[in-house]
């Protein structure tokens, strides 16, 4: 917290954005920057929706004790009308000694209340749900340089595969890795940590079985059974994979970020499509997705053994990669 000093604190801080782990941070990290500054700070959290306008006079007010005061006021899209003209009153000429923190999820309900702490000048923090795997990306990414370590694009990647896109498991998974390496975070580094955890998917046996690795993709199999994944995604996995490099080796040459909107998919999973597409013709795609078809209807036909069904799925589609012939 070196530098942060009185002056620095932002006398109002909204919070904007309904992903509870970003809102949740930005609480804890305004509240940490204030006790930097004067340890014995006296904090407070309302519901936004449940106070009166009487009740944040007096915290508002100037204290007859001084010592700095951070109010924290929650789902402030529920904040009734008498209570926000207050705090929007308040917001044109806050006490210097007063943190106002006020989390808004940043939607319709609400609306004004946000947008008059914002033409009041007040300090946003964007907490929105990440939309995009690239911006997953880079919450990875930045995760890791927070707690002191690097991560490459591969890497944060290769952990969103693994662990799914939960922000909550995310942020878990990055604090372990920073715990259990040294901080320099490669793709080999996830790929060696998790393999053999719960997190194998459906996509880590369609991947590998798409590129021809069939120990990888038996190992990943077997693990995932053992572990209770259900067979039905793993079945879907496996056929979308066929899919997807059938998709997108039949729209013929072209950067990822070209043929995303005709292909309408992200630019990163047609990326990986090309790169698994070398070494298959059109003649094995038909094959593997003859293949993976057979799977599924056993899979969800309720077939007696369905562990056999993958097995022989991913068999077939190695086998159909090699050039067609089983």
């Amino acid at each position: 917290m070196g530098g942060v000093t009185a002056a620095s604190l932002a006398p109002i801080l909204l919070v904007l954005g309904d992903e509870e782990l970003l809102a949740t941070r930005a609480v804890t990290e305004a509240v940490a920057r204030a006790r930097s500054v004067d340890p014995d700070v006296d904090v407070r959290e309302y519901q936004a929706g449940a106070l009166a306008v009487g009740e944040i006079a007096e915290m508002l007010s100037p204290s007859l004790f001084g010592g700095r005061r951070v109010l924290v006021l929650r789902a402030g899209q529920d904040a009734r009308k008498d209570l926000v003209a207050a705090l929007l009153a308040y917001a044109k000429n806050p006490d210097p000694e007063v943190q106002l923190v006020v989390l808004h999820l940043g939607g319709a309900k609400g609306k004004a209340f946000a947008d008059g702490l914002k033409a009041a000048g007040a300090t946003v923090v964007p907490a929105a749900k990440l939309k995009g795997h690239r911006d997953r990306v880079a919450f990875v990414r930045d995760e890791i340089r927070r707690a002191g370590g690097k991560c490459t694009d591969d890497a944060a990647e290769a952990l969103i595969a693994a662990v799914g896109n939960d922000l909550r498991e995310l942020d878990a998974a990055c604090s372990q890795l920073m715990a259990d390496t040294d901080g320099r975070i490669g793709a080999d580094t996830v790929a060696r940590y998790y393999r053999g955890r719960v997190e194998v998917s459906g996509f880590t046996v369609a991947d590998a079985t798409m590129v021809g690795d069939v120990p990888a993709a038996l190992e990943a199999l077997r693990w995932a059974l053992h572990v209770g994944v259900d067979p039905v995604p793993i079945a879907d996995a496996i056929a979308d994979g066929v899919r997807t490099v059938a998709r997108v080796a039949s729209a013929g040459r072209g950067s990822p970020y070209q043929l995303a909107s005709s292909l309408g998919m992200p630019a990163w999973k047609i990326e990986r499509a090309q790169r698994q597409g070398r070494g298959w013709t059109p003649e094995g795609l038909v094959e593997a997705m003859r293949a993976a078809a057979e799977c599924n209807a056993a899979v969800k036909g309720g077939a007696d053994d369905r562990a056999y069904a993958l097995e022989r799925a991913v068999f077939s589609v190695a086998a159909a990669r090699q050039g067609g012939a089983r």
